[in-house]
């Protein structure tokens, strides 16, 4: 199984979204969260996002999201930067027989959330440690596994945590029922150090790293057009 995804409680900034997906390409994902599909940057890290010009938010208008893409475990993923479309698309992602999960970060208050779809439809999804609330088409889909991993209580509609646990451990608890009911996994890396692929969703980034493209070709003319030497200044003799 690898690294799992239980290890997810503990980020704890909410641009580490992260959009899983059976069924489509690491490409097809960017592609149905709004990615053109000739506008993949170079290979960057998690660090290098930031060097790509995202806005993140314009009042009274949509701010830049942006996208790194993999694939792990049978599963494509997307780490989600900016004001990304994971939230806004993740039935539309889903058509066509797709399954997705959007895993949205967030300490204990508000929580952090899990929502699936499949084939075009919001299944499922809920609040970690608030799991006696539940939403979509199959609330219950997890109900038998929430249970017997002490999520919940033997009813179903009880909290099955010790009172004070921290919420960390029981986000890990939830998460280890999601990992092992769809074998998902996903390495640390890919959200640091490993070099992916990125797309922009929404808005106008940069989506390049380092110096301008066209700075050889602004060089040359600006070259050009100041090379000539400047007007000798004289001085009028009375």
């Amino acid at each position: 199984m690898g690294d799992g995804i239980q290890w997810l409680a503990d980020l704890e900034h909410w641009m580490s979204s992260v959009v899983f997906a059976r069924g489509i390409s690491a490409k097809g994902l960017a592609l149905r969260m709004g990615g053109a599909p000739d506008g993949a940057s170079e290979p960057i890290t998690d660090a290098e996002v930031w060097d790509l010009g995202i806005e993140e938010y314009r009042p009274g208008a949509d701010g830049d999201g942006v996208v790194r893409v993999g694939e792990c475990a049978g599963w494509s993923f997307a780490v989600e930067y900016g004001d990304s479309t994971g939230s806004d698309r993740l039935t539309e992602i889903s058509r066509n027989g797709v399954e997705t999960f959007h895993y949205v970060p967030m300490q204990e208050h508000p929580p952090a959330t899990v929502n699936y779809a499949r084939d075009g439809v919001l299944t499922w999804g809920l609040g970690l440690k608030e799991e006696t609330h539940r939403w979509g088409r199959e609330p219950d889909l997890l109900l038998p596994d929430l249970i017997a991993a002490q999520v919940l209580g033997p009813d179903g509609a009880t909290p099955g945590a010790a009172e004070g646990e921290h919420y960390t451990t029981a986000y890990r608890r939830t998460l280890g029922v999601i990992e092992k009911r769809f074998s998902l996994s996903l390495s640390p890396a890919y959200l640091n150090e490993a070099r992916l692929p990125a797309y922009a969703v929404r808005g106008n980034p940069a989506m390049h790293t380092g110096p301008d493209p066209d700075f050889d070709v602004i060089h040359a003319w600006a070259t050009a057009k100041w090379a000539s030497p400047a007007p000798t200044c004289t001085t009028a003799r009375p």
